[in-house]
């Protein structure tokens, strides 16, 4: 017996389960609002050279000029010749225009902004864009905001992973709700760019901290046979963040208000999560098996089975996780994710794994203008596809297992991206659909890799795991903004760095060893005996049974006899059949 069958014998997926998944998972309605906040805080009005228009300067005093006309008075048009330039205004007011429309004003002498510009308010009433002018040479500023911000997801990867398995899930955790409560807030309070920045980037290792410890105390309180459906259901919360944020953005239609809105109601799951229960197997890993024991009690209690309480004791508590707790005396590095050959391949695939799911979704879901509709209805159609992209993960995790799932997922994204560069500019509509088809491919993606990322790597650097994976994740966000600049030299470029970085990743998730049904590993060994060399280790052995065996990995040879292997229960249903 194992950990996992403890969880069988204090109820399996009961009430404390429904519970406890449910809590955690709640704050990921807001978790799409902070990743995508950008689309509409930094939202780019419509805007053109603000006109000083007085009689005295312009002498207007025999002459009937409306708003419209002015503006062909003063501002040039674009390279288009259909819209009027954003950027430059005429030196001096070019009036025979009024008269004849197409005169000859090519010589006429344009200068920048300098009095600053006009926005229009029917899209939105303010961003940090209009706020701040960050428009024409300082349009760069605006995508800035965003790197800023998933630099701050990147360095809390890295920072809370590390706390989290030196001080526990819970605590990292309820410390980062109140992080984003706090400083996200006072980021709608900002007097600058820079001090936003500076609240963005501290907003975003929160949140970083947030995902990341939310998803290893989900998975380290459920059963093997439940993990499919409770980590591809859980996701849809994400899913329907994204159409959260579309409704408040439309109804506020302002940064500061919508900043607020989004980050606020972390207080109330600050207020909640002290409820949770910390992970019982990290608990017995830190060498606190009593508080780990007190935990299975209540667990037992609110499942109904107050009388197993009386049945697991701290000695069959240790008993059954005597392995580990020999493990858990040893101090675990990041170094230790590559330093024997199983976890090194599974370190370096899921690299290349998270950096191109990030990089691909977010270069299509951070540039909803260019759609040409309404960004709200853009970004409600970008969060609908998500939809059947999950039951598409959930059937493919369930019948397939991860390793299909992943690989199938990036194959598909980079199929459709690279079609889309074939469809001609003027199939707006058709471009549009591979487009959201692409987003849904990499949502799906994303579902996988987080469930699958928390299977590979045992309880005893699971958390240093996640941090390190999703690292590169956040690398490829940040990233994923700057391609986009590519356009400029080949309007395609950026399609295809998008779609050739999936195909690679693709490659990679080939590599990855299988999880399906397999119960979590707890050490290193665990993980090295189970998948060094990519074979999986026996689902059933009888207990008792002392094997002498030679495992190969990376070339080198590890003799391990007298092994006694436990026996592992098969569970009846798996994923969707649990329904």
């Amino acid at each position: 017996m194992g950990f996992t069958d403890l969880l069988d014998e204090v109820g399996g997926f009961g009430r404390f389960q429904w519970i406890h998944v449910t809590l955690i998972s709640l704050p990921g309605l807001l978790m799409a609002s902070q990743n995508l906040l950008n689309n509409f805080t930094a939202g780019i009005p419509a805007h053109h050279c603000r006109i000083l228009v007085n009689s005295t300067h312009y002498n207007l005093s025999n002459y009937e000029v409306e708003e419209e006309q002015l503006l062909q008075v003063f501002i040039p048009l674009d390279a288009s010749g259909t819209k009027l330039d954003r950027c430059r205004r005429y030196v001096q007011p070019q009036w025979q225009l009024l008269a004849n429309g197409s005169a000859n004003v090519s010589d006429a002498q344009t200068e920048s902004c300098v009095d600053g510009w006009t926005y229009e308010r029917t899209e939105f009433l303010s961003t940090i864009v209009s706020e701040w002018d960050l428009v024409c040479n300082l349009r760069p500023l605006k995508q800035m905001s965003q790197t800023v911000y998933m630099g701050g997801v990147l360095a809390g990867a890295i920072i809370y992973g590390g706390l989290s398995d030196r001080f526990g899930r819970r605590s990292v955790l309820i410390w980062s709700y109140f992080q984003v409560a706090c400083l996200g807030s006072c980021s709608a309070l900002s007097p600058s760019y820079s001090a936003y920045c500076i609240f963005r980037f501290l907003t975003g290792m929160a949140v970083s901290g947030v995902i990341l410890n939310g998803v290893s105390l989900k998975v380290e309180w459920i059963p093997t046979k439940t993990r499919t459906l409770v980590g591809t259901l859980t996701s849809f919360f994400f899913t329907f963040g994204q159409l959260v944020l579309a409704g408040l953005a439309y109804w506020l239609r302002d940064w500061r208000k919508l900043q607020v809105v989004v980050c606020a109601p972390h207080f109330l799951c600050f207020a909640y999560s002290w409820w949770y229960s910390e992970s019982a197997r990290w608990l017995v890993l830190k060498q606190r098996s009593g508080e780990a024991l007190k935990s299975l009690h209540r667990v037992a209690r609110i499942n109904g089975k107050p009388e197993m309480t009386e049945k697991i004791t701290l000695e069959v508590l240790q008993s059954h996780m005597n392995k580990e707790i020999e493990s858990s005396r040893s101090s675990y590095t990041a170094y230790d994710l590559l330093r024997t050959g199983g976890m090194r391949r599974i370190s370096v695939c899921l690299l290349a794994v998270w950096f191109s799911t990030s990089f691909a979704y977010y270069g299509l879901a951070m540039d909803l203008q260019k759609f040409g509709v309404s960004i709200y209805l853009m970004q409600v159609i970008f969060g609908a596809v998500d939809i059947p992209a999950k039951f598409f993960a959930l059937g493919m995790l369930t019948y397939f297992g991860r390793r299909v799932s992943q690989a199938t997922c990036l194959l598909l994204s980079a199929l459709i991206i690279f079609a889309n560069i074939f469809v001609p500019s003027d199939m707006q509509t058709l471009r549009t659909t591979l487009a959201c088809l692409g987003k849904a491919c990499t949502s799906a993606s994303f579902t996988t890799v987080y469930l699958y990322t928390g299977e590979l790597y045992p309880t005893v650097i699971r958390q240093t795991g996640m941090g390190f994976a999703s690292t590169m994740a956040r690398i490829g966000s940040m990233a994923a903004p700057a391609v986009l600049i590519l356009d400029e030299v080949f309007p395609a470029l950026p399609s295809i760095v998008y779609g050739g970085a999936a195909v690679v990743a693709g490659g990679f998730a080939c590599f990855l060893p299988e999880t399906l049904n397999v119960p979590l590993p707890d050490t290193i060994e665990d993980v090295e005996d189970r998948w060094c060399g990519g074979r999986p280790a026996q689902q059933s052995q009888k207990e008792g049974v002392a094997l002498k065996e030679e495992v190969v990995c990376d070339g080198g040879v590890a003799s391990k006899e007298g092994v006694a292997l436990k026996e592992m229960k098969e569970g009846e249903g798996a994923g969707l059949n649990a329904l």
